[in-house]
């Protein structure tokens, strides 16, 4: 059985309603979002603030969302809000629909 964590997915975070977008991939989704929520990233995510889930799309194989992702990145942003919107027109965080609530562990 697949954990949650071992999710391959490209994702976009937000910081509110139609503001800015980030696009990423992960092989371990859970623990992605969570450390872009904790601000335990250093980067784009971290110093705007992005810690919305506003849209993920599940893949099977790695190399089929990296493809995903960097056509996404490609993509004019009303593009990228028409995607979103298409599925959660009020930008509303996923996170707590998708995973329950689990802090990542801190490596000191």
């Amino acid at each position: 059985m697949v954990g949650r964590d071992a999710w391959i997915a490209v994702y976009m975070m937000a910081d509110r309603y139609r503001g800015t977008i980030y696009i990423g991939v992960t092989s371990e989704f859970h623990t992605r979002i969570v450390q872009h929520r904790e601000g335990a990233l250093p980067g784009f995510t971290k110093r705007y603030g992005l810690t919305r889930l506003v849209w993920y799309e599940r893949h099977e194989v790695m190399t089929e969302a990296i493809q995903r992702e960097r056509s996404l990145k490609e993509w004019r942003r009303q593009w990228k809000i028409n995607l979103i919107e298409r599925d959660n027109p009020r930008w509303d965080d996923l996170y707590a629909d998708t995973f329950e609530w689990t802090p990542v562990p801190r490596q000191f």
